[in-house]
């Protein structure tokens, strides 16, 4: 299926590895010009190269960090089209054990970025009548996930946001989205769940760990051209996990 994304300038952050690779994985495919983002060079290095695609080394974590990415992105690209707002998780904790000093750095870094990324790279969008902004998020906004109370609680918020501005520029041109993965064979999911993954895996409806090249693929087409019509939307990707009717 032909994407009519060719030759769009697209941006992911924190997609040196993970379902933010698999992503841009999926719009280089497409034909987009693509950079590629990440914290560490050597990874980062490795991932453009692969993709073709320009590397920017970055950190989101912060409003100023989120906001230097989109504009130095947007100057490697001569322009922006696609923005792909993504940030690693926080560490895993119940209400119990996780103290109240950890939840700032949890809210800059999944819900924080993302008003960033958005106010940096949409008025542009709105300017030139097209733009596409798909935030990766997780199936927790629908179903908190146990022992992950900090990115439930900030994802959660990233999505209220999204929501709204989607329903503010939808008249432009402009859909916002989110994306909500499950479980993935990423190295964050490794690092959660360690050897128990199949074990967790085996408890989804489909039984097995998602592929995130799968999940790149889905991905790609939210930002195309035919899903136009799709805006202020949450779309689990996560193998029937979301067992809620909505």
């Amino acid at each position: 299926m032909d994407l009519e994304i060719s030759g769009k300038r697209a941006l992911v952050a924190a997609s040196s590895k993970g379902l933010g690779f698999s992503t841009a994985r999926a719009l280089a495919a497409a034909g987009c010009r693509v950079v590629v983002s990440g914290r560490h060079e050597e990874t980062l290095a490795k991932a453009a190269s692969e993709l073709d695609a320009l590397p920017l080394l970055a950190d989101v974590s912060t409003l100023a960090g989120a906001t230097d990415f989109v504009e130095r992105g947007r100057e490697l690209l001569g322009g922006l089209d696609i923005l792909v707002p993504n940030a690693g998780g926080p560490p895993p904790g119940t209400f119990g054990d996780t103290d109240l000093d950890a939840y700032p750095d949890a809210i800059a870094l999944n819900l924080l970025s993302v008003v960033a990324m958005c106010k940096t790279a949409i008025p542009e969008m709105q300017a030139q009548g097209w733009g596409r902004v798909l935030a990766i998020t997780s199936i927790s906004v629908r179903q908190p996930i146990p022992h992950l109370i900090l990115s439930n609680t900030a994802r959660a918020g990233a999505t209220s946001f999204l929501k709204t501005t989607a329903l503010e520029v939808a008249k432009d041109g402009v859909t916002v989205n989110s994306i909500q993965p499950g479980l993935h064979l990423t190295d964050r999911v490794r690092s959660v769940y360690g050897d128990k993954v199949q074990s967790v895996a085996a408890g989804l409806p489909v039984g097995v760990v998602g592929d995130p090249d799968d999940f790149g693929q889905v991905a790609a087409f939210l930002c195309s051209e035919a899903a136009r019509f799709i805006t202020g939307a949450a779309i689990p990707v996560a193998g029937g996990a979301d067992i809620g009717l909505q």
